[in-house]
């Protein structure tokens, strides 16, 4: 057990890593023997990651310090247990981090805030006679009290404290170690806040980050490749076999890997295609035939329509059966025998009807229907005129081929790079 005096029994000891990092290796006289380079912990395991070892430099050799021979750690240095020393040389074992060298003055996931920050300083806490980390300071304070003289440095409090429970940090360029896949907060995070952070992210950091979420969900991992701005989707795309980018598309909305596939060259999309699933290549490639600035270019295939006669309880069950995305599931359009479009029915009618009332009494207004090569500008003003979630495309017989979201249009109208233009991802 690591003991630290001259504290109160009712709280806990913190520590700040720079107090540390420098710091004198003692004997169990007080006499000098070198210094404490750096702390070792492991990121493996749940909760606050305990400190397992230093590693210290005496006599110009860098060397392991198991914890268990220490006695006491502090901002005068760490002591050794006993009259023994064991250098052994350190070698990394699966899951260990050093604190100073892997974690310090590099970025970090707040996975709370769903924002980048950086880590100025770390802090520690003597928990049940355990040095474990629990946070990290992202403030300007904290990098300015390791610049100055340890006397004045430590005077300076630090208060953007984070706790280390809201935080990931990257440690892919540790070879034994990998971004937990995923932290359990990191994947409750909506798709469009990890794209802004992989887009927030170096290079080698939003690869990092696709590649934890891609091993544990692969639907997540599709479903954030869709949010990414083009420049980041081509970038991701580049260095990746054609059979992993052909994973990520078939598990793509089919109007989202058309988009995709739009900017690739010839010849690689005709390779992606061959490797599609047959039904999402059916999709894609019809999609690929329409100009992506009209109606055809923005809308998806992919929909519920169902025959006039058809009950409000059958469709309810059409809806529930249906795997189509939720936000194509607003509408449930209603045609003829011969398959022409009559109307459409909210979601919302439909919990409100009678189980057995057929679609075409709940129908109330005509639809006004686009064209596939209707350009965006009518697109926009049908939608805005008409109040539409959801706008319905029609060929030159009236039969329906698909459908554009309000999210399609919204997307389309805004700048390039509009969440940073409004602040979205703030900066720490």
């Amino acid at each position: 057990m690591i003991r630290v005096s001259s504290t109160p029994a009712h709280a806990p000891s913190i520590l700040h890593l720079s107090s540390l990092a420098g710091s004198p290796l003692r004997d169990s006289d007080g006499e000098r023997l070198g210094k404490v380079e750096d702390l070792i912990v492991r990121l493996d395991g749940a909760g606050y990651p305990p400190i397992t070892g230093l590693l210290v430099k005496v006599a110009g050799r860098t060397s392991y310090l198991g914890v268990d021979r220490v006695s006491e750690l502090g901002p005068e240095g760490a002591t050794l247990r006993g009259a023994q020393l064991d250098l052994r040389r350190f070698e990394r074992r699966q899951g260990e981090v050093l604190l100073r060298r892997d974690v310090l003055d590099r970025q970090l996931i707040n996975v709370d805030g769903a924002r980048l920050v950086r880590a100025n300083e770390i802090e520690l806490a003597d928990l049940a006679g355990s040095w474990r980390v629990v946070g990290v300071d992202t403030g300007p304070r904290g990098g300015l009290r390791r610049l100055l003289p340890k006397p004045l440095g430590e005077r300076i409090e630090t208060r953007e404290f984070l706790d280390w429970a809201s935080v990931e940090p990257f440690v892919g360029h540790v070879p034994t170690v990998r971004l937990r896949v995923p932290h359990p907060r990191l994947a409750k995070l909506h798709p469009a806040q990890i794209a802004d952070l992989v887009e927030a992210a170096s290079r080698r950091e939003g690869e990092e980050i696709i590649e934890a979420v891609g091993k544990d969900d692969r639907e997540l991992e599709a479903d954030v490749f869709e949010e990414l701005d083009e420049h980041h989707q081509r970038e991701f795309l580049e260095d990746r076999p054609n059979d992993q980018v052909a994973g990520i598309l078939a598990r793509m909305a089919p109007d989202d890997a058309a988009d995709v596939m739009n900017e690739l060259d010839e010849q690689r999309r005709e390779t992606l295609l061959a490797l599609l699933p047959v039904s999402q290549r059916i999709k894609v490639r019809a999609l690929l035939g329409y100009d992506p600035a009209e109606a055809g270019g923005l809308m998806s295939p992919e929909f519920i329509s169902l025959r006039s006669t058809t009950t409000a309880e059958d469709a309810l069950n059409a809806v529930r059966l249906s795997k189509i995305s939720p936000e194509l599931l607003t509408t449930v359009f209603v045609v003829s025998r011969e398959g022409t479009l009559e109307g459409s029915v909210s979601l919302a009618a439909l919990l409100r009807a009678e189980p057995q009332r057929r679609l075409n009494g709940l129908v109330k207004h005509e639809l006004p229907c686009l064209r596939a090569d209707a350009p965006f500008e009518e697109v926009a003003r049908l939608m805005a005129d008409y109040n539409l979630t959801c706008a319905p495309v029609a060929d030159e017989q009236e039969r329906l081929v698909g459908v554009i979201t309000v999210d399609d249009v919204l997307e389309t109208m805004l700048p390039r790079g509009w969440r940073r233009r409004f602040g979205l991802l703030g900066e720490d």
